[in-house]
């Protein structure tokens, strides 16, 4: 079982629902018009239309068994002031003195483009658990980082 905030199930909800709609649909006109075209024996564009079809069928597969393996977390029952999934925690590099913010999620979400990492990654394990003003050693592949956290919430 793995958990989603509930952002980040909503994201993936209206993505299958896409999936299973426009995508779709697309891809059956795609198919219908490649038919069209004559002998399918031999027709390039039939195959390709019917690979695609069939990626997204097995995209819709694999998104309707995460959601259904999946469970909404209830921030009314998570502590506050402890840096657990669906925290964002704030960060200063004890190195460098910059600061970072980081939204600690589920593998499922995680999007560092937007700050929010994997709390199964070296980073989000590691600051897992722990509380404000507390100074975290993680290791990681290139060394490790040191960081104090400056502040938790959700």
């Amino acid at each position: 079982m793995s958990y989603l905030t509930p952002e980040g199930y909503e994201k993936l909800r209206k993505k299958l629902e896409t999936l299973k709609t426009t995508k779709r649909r697309k891809l059956s006109k795609a198919i219908g018009e490649a038919r069209a075209h004559g002998d399918i024996s031999e027709n390039a564009e039939y195959d390709a239309a019917k690979d695609a079809q069939g990626m997204n069928e097995k995209r819709i597969a694999e998104l309707e068994g995460k959601l259904a393996s999946s469970q909404i977390l209830d921030d009314t029952k998570i502590a506050k002031d402890e840096a657990l999934i669906g925290a964002t925690v704030k960060l200063k590099d004890m190195d460098s003195g910059e600061e970072l913010e980081y939204m600690l999620v589920a593998e499922l979400e995680a999007d560092f483009a937007q700050n929010k990492i994997s709390v199964t990654s070296p980073v989000g394990k590691g600051l897992l658990g722990h509380k404000v003003k507390e100074i975290v050693e993680i290791q990681v592949p290139a060394g490790t980082l040191k960081y104090k956290i400056l502040k938790i919430s959700r």
